[in-house]
């Protein structure tokens, strides 16, 4: 592999990984109902796990509500067993064909255990960042390079991944100041 090669994987990886970060930051809710907030959750339909948005649509009819519509009814009782045992705070209102969620008020206790979730996520963002630089640099020794290109591609390597932890840093910063922002 050569150092070309090498740097384009990486910044593919790092890529990826912001990516999935953006994904988890946006599961994470802020008040607001946000159909992606239901996204980690999966449903018993008929003894397999179903993700949620598999079995039914998920609409925003206001503000501060979800309205879940299932393809088949029969499985209202499983989806809403699934949503309170997701941990999310939400308490599914079922009336038969449909289950409206209507999103609380954040409390400032929930905003500071969202807050933790988020640095958890972005902690776990910079141990794939790190896992990448390693794997990077392990490509390199690999490719048996003249020792001082060895050095610069080890130098490029370390300020992509900077960069790449200054954005987690930035994403951080800005999905916590959405979160406490009352």
């Amino acid at each position: 592999m050569d150092t070309e090669m090498i740097k384009l994987d990486i910044t593919d990886k790092l890529e990826k990984a912001l990516e999935t970060l953006d994904k988890r930051f946006a599961t994470v809710r802020a008040g607001r109902a946000n159909p992606s907030s239901l996204d980690g959750i999966v449903v018993d339909y008929y003894g397999s796990m179903t993700p949620l948005k598999q079995l039914a649509t998920i609409s925003v009819p206001e503000a501060r509500q979800l309205l879940i519509k299932p393809f088949d009814k029969s499985c209202l009782s499983a989806i809403e067993k699934a949503i309170l045992a997701s941990n999310l705070g939400y308490t599914p209102g079922n009336d038969g064909e449909t289950i409206r969620i209507v999103i609380p008020e954040l409390t400032e206790e929930r905003r500071r255990e969202l807050v933790k979730q988020v640095k958890a996520l972005s902690e776990e963002s910079k141990v794939t960042v790190r896992n990448i630089r390693h794997d990077g640099l392990e490509d390199v020794k690999a490719a048996e390079l003249p020792e001082d290109v060895e050095k610069g591609m080890e130098k490029d390597i370390q300020d992509m991944i900077n960069d790449a932890n200054k954005k987690i840093e930035a994403k951080l910063k800005e999905k916590e100041q959405e979160l406490l922002t009352v």
